[in-house]
């Protein structure tokens, strides 16, 4: 039986540990008793009445009322420990920070700046929007703590995997920084959009966001957007990076601040280039690669070398070329090759039950363009509909072949991560325009991941759930701590402030004046001057 969480022992102590959660956060409010379902038989009514009081009790979820009441304490705690990371050199405005902590984990919708500071202040939001547009505080320097946290945990230094992906949000028009017509994965087509490359990181039941590149396509580069780039506060020291080369500098700060990873996953994207690949494999890192249908492989290492010259005229040969006479085959022929043995693995288990797939694992050797062969592991998988996906390991050539699987499907993490940012904490809600708006606003959403990480994490240590539950409720494993029933904890006890009726005209007043002003000023800017002549 093998699954996505095979390598991670370390952060697996408890065997009740599911590997997947509830989207919908269901599982939660049956916890607590907000929705029930009484039985359709009525014979089976005398067992609800007395098995539900039984079920909803709280210390056999691993609940602590005790936790979750100081759960708001803890979020001050978290603000606190990266307090630093949001002043400078002449100003302390870190409880900007927190406010927008705390709007990112207990606020819904349209977690805008004006919107935030109104919900949580009845502000105007101007404060905010200083604070995140325009005041010099580092995002990198958010990431350096969540990495050096990762780092301090003994629990953390095996068994983790870094996910290499991207994540783009459409947008109306190019004026938001790095917006351009460009490729959306999300929607599968080419639109304007934003496209930010982000690495990930994941162990266990654990997933956060570690580090963030803004994807500047190189349009924004020429003299068509000098002027956008000064409005839009791009840093003069940017220069156009495909996401490629944004990848393997984050690849290389994250080591360089010693964050534990025992693998580097990333999708075809990244794969599909060999020199990629070789860049990485030179930094001493294991990577699980994936690559598209058609990337060619030999299945016996080529003899390369540099050619003889046909003749005595032009220029000696110096880039080395395959001598020897086998020819590469494409992977999606190696699938379908009837010598192909596969394997009928458990990948993962779901809410619906083991998500299985067959594979196929064989040893290959690519060439890139002048360089001598490397030797990698193809990792083949088949899924139920028929569809194929390829992955290519640097893993040492003894490694065992379920290892090579697991590694193979540890992608689907940066998913969670994602969907967590966007679903839950407003990543995608992002409006603001300028640069230094972007860097705060993923450094932030990365810190409130990080925030429910620990929580979920912690509360696994401490407080052991009650094993019969599983047999009870007749599932394998129980539903996880999702980042949803986190943020229904926080909301308890961190209640959003309600206006009284003299503060909500105060503030309706307020907007209406702002309104008209902004009018106003648009009007003035219309009267033509008179002609002098």
């Amino acid at each position: 039986m093998l699954s996505d969480y095979a390598e991670d022992a370390p952060m697996a102590p408890y065997p009740e540990w599911p590997l997947e959660e509830s989207r919908a956060g269901t599982g939660l409010r049956q916890l607590v008793g907000h929705w029930r379902e009484r039985p359709v038989q009525n014979e089976t009514a005398d067992a609800y009445e007395y098995c539900e009081p039984v079920l909803h009790a709280p210390r056999r979820w691993g609940l602590s009322a005790e936790a979750v009441a100081h759960l708001g304490d803890h979020l001050l705690q978290f603000w606190r420990r990266f307090r630093s990371c949001f002043t400078t050199r002449t100003r302390d405005t870190s409880e900007h920070a927190y406010d927008y902590l705390r709007a990112q984990l207990t606020m819904d919708t349209a977690r805008n700046f004006a919107n935030m500071d109104r919900t949580l202040h009845g502000g105007d939001g101007q404060a905010l929007q200083h604070f995140m547009s325009n005041s010099p505080w580092s995002g990198p320097a958010v990431f350096e703590q969540i990495q050096a946290e990762i780092t301090a945990t003994p629990a953390l230094a095996h068994g983790s995997t870094l996910i290499l992906d991207e994540s783009a949000d459409e947008k109306a028009g190019t004026h938001n920084v790095g917006a351009s017509r460009q490729y959306n994965g999300r929607l599968g087509k080419v639109d304007v959009c934003r496209v930010d490359t982000c690495l990930t990181y994941a162990n266990g039941g654990l997933w956060a966001m570690v580090d963030g590149e803004l994807f500047l396509p190189e349009e924004w580069f020429g003299a068509a957007f000098a002027q956008r780039r000064k409005e839009l506060g791009v840093p003069g020291e940017r220069r156009f990076e495909t996401k490629l080369q944004l990848g393997l500098k984050m690849l290389k700060r994250v080591k360089a601040h010693g964050l534990p990873f025992d693998l580097l996953a990333c999708d075809a994207l990244y794969g599909r280039d060999s020199q990629f690949r070789a860049d990485v494999d030179a930094e001493g890192v294991r990577y699980a690669a994936q690559v598209p249908g058609d990337t060619r492989v030999y299945l016996s290492e080529p003899r390369v070398g540099i050619p003889s010259k046909r003749s005595q005229r032009g220029r000696p040969r110096t880039r080395l070329q395959v001598l020897s006479g086998q020819r590469p085959q494409e992977v999606r022929a190696l699938a379908q090759h009837p010598q192909t043995v596969w394997e009928r693995v458990q990948v993962r288990l779901t809410e619906r039950g083991w998500l299985t797939a067959d594979f196929a694992v064989r040893r290959v050797w690519t060439v890139a363009a002048g360089q001598r062969p490397r030797s990698e592991w193809l990792v083949m998988r088949r899924n139920s509909d028929g569809d194929c996906s390829y992955t290519l390991l640097n893993a040492p050539t003894d490694t065992p072949q379920a290892w090579l699987i697991a590694g193979s499907c540890r992608r689907y993490f940066t998913e969670r991560t994602f969907e967590d940012a966007k679903t839950e904490i407003g990543w995608d809600e992002f409006q603001a325009q300028k640069y230094r708006a972007w860097e705060h606003h993923l450094a932030l959403t990365a810190a409130a991941l990080w925030f429910v990480a620990q929580t979920k994490w912690a509360w696994a240590q401490m407080y052991t759930r009650d094993p019969t539950l599983a047999r009870q409720l007749e599932v394998e494993v129980l539903p996880a701590l999702s980042t949803a029933n986190v943020r229904e904890l926080l909301k308890a006890v961190l209640p959003l402030p309600q206006l009284t009726p003299a503060e909500a005209m105060d503030l309706v007043i307020t907007h209406l004046i702002n309104r008209a002003r902004s009018t106003s000023s648009r009007l003035k800017s219309q009267v033509q001057p008179p002609d002098s002549s």
